[in-house]
């Protein structure tokens, strides 16, 4: 039997047809706020770097418009283009990773995680968690009959994200492999795979992330750091300890917007991967509440639209979506609060970086796309 069955619903009443506009709203107002975050944390790097105090806010506010653009065009482009090119967009992907591995790879902090083309940096993981949901909500939704045994309904798909996770762990991008593990075990666990098969290699995996830590100084290093951070606060628990000043000096309502003093070269990547840190200490907890509100809009909007769809492909891959930004989120929130060891994982929508928002833009826009009954 399909997971999720629903009740059907009157389409010819109109229930459900157009654009779901809480959501659309829910993400400009998470846009706006991060263009206006980028703007106060970037501003003293940018200065410094390039002299001028506004050049990531003003590459972020490009990065926007081509998001709005992305989230209109997938929205308008019929869904079935991007589910008949499944393999198509997977084997892009694979090749994008590949290739970072190259002497097309950027290496920045010693990760090739970038290619360079001309003017343009990508990330190709951003794509390749995009990809990857569309092959396994078009794998579910076509193997459901046999998705319970192992040689057809759980090695294709394992051997694919395998395969990803590897070319993430060689670049190396410890967080980017824990990322499409996580999508590829929750999309597992509602697509209707044996729990035997997830829990061995649930522990499989473990056992290599063990290994990795143990056998990396520098990995072994930030982990036992993430676990004291205060005892390392000027080594490998820093960020975390400036993170952790940044919110705690932001009290309720701010120190004022632009008059943070983390940004002042205390935190690192203070527009990037701790943007959180220094919005919750210009803004203050009434700040974060807004962010916290508009991603739990955005995430409840997602999973209705999943949950009132009668084809499996639409619901398996609203779903995908849904959980990469889910994902991604909560990941950057329990980094910047010292939950989980430091990695190079953004705020959706927030953090500076032209991949991951239009990344997230395409998100939102497909989820929309399946959301609109008068669109197939």
């Amino acid at each position: 039997m399909p997971p999720f069955r629903m009740e059907h619903t009157d389409v010819s009443s109109g229930a459900h047809q157009r654009i779901d506009r809480i959501l659309l709203a829910a993400v400009l107002i998470l846009m706006a706020v991060g263009l206006v975050m980028v703007m106060s944390a970037s501003g003293v790097a940018a200065e410094r770097r390039f002299g001028d105090a506004l050049y990531f806010f003003k590459k972020q506010a490009l990065f926007s418009l081509l998001g709005l653009g992305v989230i209109y065009g997938a929205w308008c482009i019929p869904r079935r283009f991007f589910y008949k090119g499944v393999y198509v967009w997977l084997g892009l992907a694979l090749a994008a990773l590949g290739l970072t591995l190259t002497p097309l790879g950027v290496t920045v902090g010693g990760s090739s995680r970038w290619l360079e083309l001309g003017p343009i940096h990508l990330q190709p993981l951003e794509a390749a968690k995009v990809a990857l949901v569309l092959y396994l909500a078009y794998f579910f939704s076509h193997k459901q009959e046999m998705v319970k045994t192992f040689s057809v309904g759980f090695l294709p798909p394992l051997v694919v994200t395998t395969s990803m996770a590897c070319l993430l762990a060689l670049q190396p991008d410890f967080g980017g492999a824990v990322m499409v593990a996580l999508l590829f075990f929750l999309l597992c666990l509602v697509g209707g795979t044996r729990l035997s098969y997830l829990f061995s290699s649930m522990l499989l995996c473990g056992a290599v992330g063990a290994a990795m830590i143990l056998n990396s100084p520098y990995r072994l290093k930030r982990w036992l750091a993430f676990l004291h951070p205060f005892q390392n606060a000027q080594d490998a628990g820093y960020q975390v300890v400036q993170s952790l000043y940044g919110l705690g000096a932001g009290h309720i309502a701010g120190v004022g917007l632009g008059a943070g003093k983390q940004k002042l070269f205390f935190l690192p990547e203070a527009h990037t991967d701790f943007i959180l840190a220094v919005l919750g200490e210009e803004i203050g907890f009434l700040g974060l509440s807004l962010v916290f509100l508009c991603l739990g809009l955005i995430l409840l909007r997602c999973f209705v639209i999943a949950g009132r769809q009668h084809d499996l492909q639409d619901r398996f891959t609203a779903l995908g979506l849904t959980l990469i930004v889910a994902v991604g989120a909560l990941l950057n929130l329990a980094v910047v609060l010292g939950t989980v060891p430091p990695k190079g994982l953004p705020m959706p929508f927030i953090s500076y970086g032209g991949s991951n928002l239009l990344a997230m833009c395409f998100c939102v826009g497909l989820i929309l796309n399946i959301g609109d009954r008068r669109r197939v």
